[in-house]
Parts: C-alpha cells; structure tokens; sequence
C-alpha cells in the first residue's frame, strides 16, 4: 500500500501508518467517537462518525462508542438511542459495548483523590463572577485563588462533603492545581469537578458531582486504551490540559490527541443551540424533519447511508477551516440516486386528459424498465386506460417551438405508451383548463408514427384507473443565504419560506403505493423522492422530495 493512497486527502491515516511504522503501537488501532447525548446527530457528526470508523476499519482496528455523559440536566436517553440507530444506519457497529464516561465515575473519583494527595488539585469556594476576574485575561495572567494553598487533608475532607451533598451547586468546585499564568486559558487551574444535584440517566442519584468534560475526556481513552483520540480543532488549546492529566496520574495506557477541521457548510447550521431553537419555536416539525442537518432528517429526506460516506470522503480531513458548499453534498446524493433508484412516475398537479378514440371499459398493462441502465431492478406495470393525468404545466393552448411538451393541435408521446394529439380543451366557469380531449395513435407503442413525424416531447403521466393518489411533500434548503448564522446575522431571518411546499391529491403510478417506507425513487423528470419512514402507507402514500433532478441553486448563486 502506498503512501498516497494511504494518505489520501486524509492527513490521520498517515500519522497512524506512521506510528505503526515506527512500532509505537503495542497493538491494533483503537479509535472512539465520544458524542454528548443532548441532541440528535447532525452532518458534522457525520463526517467524525466516517472518520473515527473508517480509521479503524481501514487498520484493521477497533472503534468503541462512548457517551461523555458528564451533564446530566440536558441528556435524554431518546438521545442515546437516536445516536446508536444513527450510527447503525450510517453502516457502523462499535467494538464491545456501548460504553459511558459514567462507567469510569468510580476511577475518575479515585483519579481526583490521588491529585489531591499529590498536592495537584484543590477544593475552590470562588463564585463564578470572581473566578472570571481571577483567571485573568489572554494579555494578562490570572491570580491564584485564596483557597489555592489548603492542605491536602482539608482538600480531602471537603471534597468528600461535596461527594456527600453537604453543599449546593455552585458553591465549590474541584480544580487542578496547574500554572494560574500560564499563556493557554485552559491550564489556568481547571475545574475538575463541580456540584449538580441531578439524577443521571445512568447512575441514578449516585452522584451530585459530576467530572468536566477535560478531567473525562483523556481518562477514559486511557482506560479503553484508545491509541488516537481524534477531536475537532477547537480542542487543539486542550491537548496540553489532556496531557497533563494522562502524565500525572496512574492511567493503564498513554493515548495522543489529534485535532482535525470541523465540517462547515453553507446555506445550513449546526450548532446544537440553534437546531434547537429551530424545533422549539415550531420552525420545524422536529430534530428529524427532512429539512434538518441532522442525520435523522436526511435520513428521512431520502439521503442514503452510501451517499453520506461518500461526500464525507469527498471533503476529506485536514487541519485547517474551510466551508464546503452544499452544492458537494448535493452531488453525492444525486449521483448515488440516479445509479440506484427505480423510475417512477408521478404527477403532482394532475389535469385529467380524456382520450376519446380509447374504449372506456379498457384497461392495458404497460410495461416499462425500473432503471434505464440496471436490469436487475425488472419492469414495472403501467395500468393505460381512457382517462389518464398530466402535469398540468406540461400542456398549453399555444406555445412557441422551445416548449417540447402538449400543445393544442399538436403530439406528444407519453412516456413508455402512445403519442397523443391535443383536440379540445374544456374550461370551468372562470376559463381555467379541467380537461384535454386527445386522440391517440394505437400504433405507436413502442413505436414511431407511420407518418414518420416523431413528437418532440416526452412527458410522464398516470392512469386514472389503476393509479393511486399520495401527498408529496417537496422539500428544499432550510436557508436561503450561504452563511445564515455568520457575522452577527439573526440565522432565523435567512429561514427558506419556500423550504417545503406540500401537494396533496398527487397521482402515483400504482406500485408506489405497495411500496415500503423508507424506498427510494427517481420520479422521472421530477425528482428523487423517499416514502416517508413514519407516514407512508398503502392506504395513504406520502412521499418526501429528496432533491430535484438538477441543481437549481447553482444557477442562483451566480
């Protein structure tokens, strides 16, 4: 295997290859994805899921699943279990079990007992306000807190009271005893444990003091033996913090921390506090609407698991910011789909077309390809009958040569049946068009007209006979500006109100109806679509637009 294509555009497998190259590994390859469990998972995560996955895979390692449930006021066990099905449809299975920072609150206990023996941790009583003015400021360093220099066996004997719930949130804290001037904020005697009097999704009412997220982090990949603890850049300023940690205290293994650029893309956000905002103020229908970045919501949009890695190795890893454009994402779906979705029609604004030369009692059994180019997805039934739907922008009274679809006077064929010819048009009351008379030509199935004029349209259509009528739910960005939520912009004022348009009474070809949730279809000169993962039924079709056919956003941007 060569460098390159070790390397890749992913700079990690490289390190790796390296260690284990020089033999510093003393066995497989051991990586982690630690999520928080206070939200669902969005495409960021998707791309640290791919990659902490896909190195071990790619070396032949190991990856674990553990939750940094470390706060418990805003973890749910809905999270945890949206989280582990996220990761399983994304086409991963962890090493061992699901694993927890919690497992290790007893070693992490004991951890903290040996700082303060050795003289490195204290009990603090500085309220928040006064801790802030102590640390200092990135120009100025911080000053020692005046209960910096207690002595061990006081140390000892309050942070048990703490353990013991004698004190309130807030009151006392835990921190290491480091550097107060030190240049990095984070050394700056970090809070190691503080008071919450809550109930944790996991240990009950053991405890009322939890670890932070630093004391946590760097334990628990030595207790796992995590060999590269692989985190987004805005933790390269606590690498020092996590080595400190791992070299002044008994851990069973010495992991290295290595940071990589986080996943920026445009015309979405992905901060958690917003999503959130997005579900709580009804902006959205929840964290898995299909207009989410969440890993739920396009999974229920339609996006595909294959899809999702492949744009993830598309982007590739590095180590510096950049914003990726949707337009990438976008693509990997597109691609994925037009390779493996069945054909499909669908009209989503019928106008009924009578077909006056065509028996009333008739209805014919078409047959067309699944898939243009993959065999092994068979033919599928076209029920053909006298009354059948169109869109209704497909047909004009008049038109100028560049419209190729029915005009009055003028032939069409529909796709995979007849040509037609446009006779007559009936109107309602207010002179809105309700139906087309045509007449068609019964020899032309499959074949051209013996007059040898070929219609210059193709347009797709349904039997009122034998079709079935569905919701589709066109779904497009959430945002219509490319950085909703930089430089100081309000990202709710930049909300898309043309993000979902909903259709009812749409016509479906009748093996749509039959099929299951979560099928994915090209809805031929459309889209691409999903039947909904919890609304779809036999009885009441509802199918989600996946994405349009061709990138209409691109022609905007410019």
């Amino acid at each position: 295997m060569s460098e390159q294509d070790v390397a890749g555009n992913n700079f990690l497998r490289s390190i790796i290859r390296k260690d284990i190259e020089a033999g510093r590994l003393q066995g497989e390859v051991v990586t982690r994805f630690p999520p928080e469990p206070n939200g669902f998972l969005h495409i960021g995560h998707a791309k640290s899921i791919c990659l902490n996955f896909g190195l071990a895979e790619y070396f032949g390692g190991h990856c674990h699943l553990r939750f940094d449930d470390t706060n418990p006021a805003k973890e749910e066990q809905a999270y945890i279990d949206a989280i582990q099905e996220d990761i399983h449809w994304l086409g991963y299975q962890w090493s061992g079990p699901v694993r927890y920072a919690s497992d290790y609150f007893d070693t992490l206990y004991d951890y903290a007992l040996e700082l303060i023996r050795a003289g490195k941790a204290y009990v603090c009583e500085l309220s928040a306000d006064q801790a802030r003015e102590y640390r200092g400021t990135l120009t100025e360093p911080g000053r020692n807190s005046p209960f910096r220099e207690r002595s061990v066996e006081e140390n000892l004997t309050e942070f048990a009271a703490m353990r013991d719930g004698a004190y309130d949130e807030g009151t006392k804290v835990l921190r290491a005893k480091i550097d107060m001037a030190a240049p990095n904020m984070n050394m700056r005697d970090p809070i190691i444990y503080r008071i919450r009097k809550q109930s944790h999704h996991q240990t009950g009412d053991k405890w009322c003091i939890y670890p932070t997220y630093d004391f946590t982090h760097g334990q628990s990949d030595a207790i796992e033996g995590i060999t590269h603890s692989i985190c987004t850049l805005e933790f390269e300023d606590h690498r020092p913090l996590y080595e400190w940690f791992i070299d002044n205290l008994p851990v069973p293994a010495q992991p290295k921390q290595y940071e990589f650029a986080r996943l920026n893309i445009n015309y979405t956000v992905t901060s958690k506090r917003k999503l959130k905002a997005l579900v709580d103020e009804g902006v959205v229908d929840g964290w898995d609407d299909p207009r989410m970045p969440t890993i739920a919501g396009m999974r229920r949009r339609g996006f595909t698991p294959a899809a999702l890695r492949q744009f993830c190795e598309m982007v590739g890893v590095a180590r510096s910011e950049g914003i990726v454009d949707m337009a990438m994402l976008e693509h990997a779906i597109r691609d994925d789909l037009d390779k493996n979705a069945p054909r499909a029609m669908c009209v989503m604004d019928p106008l009924k077309l009578v077909i006056s030369n065509y028996p009333e009692d008739k209805v014919e059994q078409l047959s067309a390809p699944g898939h243009p180019n993959r065999d092994n997805l068979g033919e599928r039934v076209l029920p053909f009958s006298r009354e059948i739907y169109i869109e209704r922008d497909d047909f004009r009274e008049e038109a100028n040569k560049k419209f190729k679809r029915l005009v009055l006077g003028k032939k069409v064929r529909l796709r995979s049946a007849y040509v037609l010819l446009a006779e007559e048009v009936v109107k309602d009351e207010q002179g809105n068009i309700v139906e087309v008379h045509c007449s068609y030509d019964p020899d032309t199935l499959g074949e051209d007209p013996a007059d040898g004029v070929k219609p210059k349209g193709v347009i797709h259509w349904v039997s009122a006979k034998g079709g079935k009528q569905a919701t589709v739910r066109s779904y497009d960005r959430l945002f219509n500006h490319p950085a909703p939520d930089r430089g100081g912009e309000e990202f709710m004022a930049h909300v898309n109100p043309e993000s979902l348009t909903v259709f009812e009474g749409c016509w479906i070809e009748p093996g749509l109806a039959e099929c299951a949730p979560e099928s994915r279809f090209q809805f031929e000169r459309t889209g691409y679509f999903v039947a909904d993962r919890y609304e779809h039924s036999s009885e009441q079709p509802v199918f989600n637009r996946t994405i349009a056919l061709r990138d209409s956003w691109g022609k905007a941007d410019q």
